[in-house]
């Protein structure tokens, strides 16, 4: 249940008015919007009436929250979450955030020369798997606690924050300096991991699952908000379909209709959408002229020699080509490539 405060509350008045519904059991979500502040209830709301409480002085409206998913949904929290990693502001109308980086470390050489590159071309954030889910068992699986620290050293070397997956919840004392963790596609269902993640107090981004609905992810993302964790970064990565042309479908359509219906940033994998490298550009391009808020997309010095998804890596050169396009598709609307970019 969603309640509408009155205009011209004092902040005496709203704390009291949290505490009387905290002492009836219920968890609250306090958030201010542009016009009024908003006030959520979660629990069993079915006991209140709401002929009662719009007669309180201090509420202007009372809305029930049909959706399942409460503090991930939009009528929860009207205005747009800003998940803000040393200084890369996630969600900011006014940026467009671009994470980019190899599917996996590999060496130092390689990630902190990948690192210098995606810099340079205008990248806020380095991405780089430590731990590497694979279909196969005889895949390369990382580089495990020895790519952390090399991505440490990129991070240190560079000064862009790092985002890696985080496979399982006796890695988490692992991921104590990263700036953000990743949960794949593979885990989006992982419920213990989510939980376990969400406690942890680090910003996550979290990534559809390869065969999952839309509710399905919003529910996964409640999950992690549930937990505690108001700073989450939803990524549509592309889902399994009957085709076989590219490795994912990209669905773009997921990009409005998780803007409509959830606050949080809303960013695209084109790279696992499609696993053709030539294809990643222009569905960067289109996520980018949908409204996304950023695109996660692999970036290696050497994609025909890389250990992992090497076919659906940009070189450096053509990940700055890349970077030149999206300035100016931001430009369009009155966006920015992120704030790192200006230096």
């Amino acid at each position: 249940m969603v309640l509408v405060l009155s205009n011209g509350l004092q902040e005496t008045e709203i704390k009291a008015l949290v505490s009387r519904f905290e002492d009836e059991g219920f968890r609250t979500n306090l958030s201010y919007g542009a016009e009024a502040a908003i006030l959520g209830l979660i629990g069993d709301t079915s006991r209140l009436n709401e002929d009662t409480l719009r007669a309180l002085p201090c509420i202007e409206n009372v809305i029930r929250v049909s959706a399942p998913y409460k503090l991930a949904s939009r009528t929860f929290h009207p205005e747009n979450t800003i998940v803000d990693v040393n200084g890369v502001r996630v969600g900011d109308s006014r940026h467009f955030t671009v994470m980019a980086g190899p599917c996996s470390v590999e060496s130092e050489e390689q990630i902190i020369s990948v690192a210098k590159d995606v810099k340079r071309a205008g990248a806020q954030v380095l991405r780089g798997g430590a731990f590497k889910p694979r279909t196969s068992p005889y895949s390369f699986q990382g580089m495990g606690q020895a790519g952390l620290e090399l991505l440490k050293a990129a991070r240190k070397a560079t000064g862009l924050p790092v985002i890696t997956e985080l496979m399982s919840s006796n890695q988490l004392e692992l991921f104590e300096d990263i700036d953000i963790i990743q949960i794949g596609a593979r885990n989006m269902q992982n419920f213990d991991l989510l939980k376990e993640a969400g406690g942890f107090g680090k910003p996550i981004l979290l990534k559809r699952g390869l065969s999952s609905t839309i509710k399905e992810l919003l529910m996964s993302v409640e999950y992690l908000m549930a937990a505690g964790n108001a700073n989450v970064i939803i990524c549509e990565r592309g889902i399994r379909t009957f085709d076989s042309y590219t490795r994912n479908c990209l669905d773009l359509s997921a990009v409005p209709y998780l803007q409509k219906e959830t606050h949080l940033p809303v960013v695209v994998d084109p790279s696992h959408a499609c696993g053709i490298a030539w294809m990643v550009p222009r569905l960067a391009k289109a996520a980018a002229a949908a409204g996304a808020d950023g695109i996660l997309v692999e970036v290696h010095n050497n994609p025909a020699c890389a250990l992992c998804d090497g076919e659906q890596s940009l070189t450096p050169a053509v990940f700055a080509g890349l970077m030149r396009d999206l300035a100016a598709y931001a430009a369009l609307e009155g966006r920015t490539l992120g704030e790192r970019c200006l230096h």
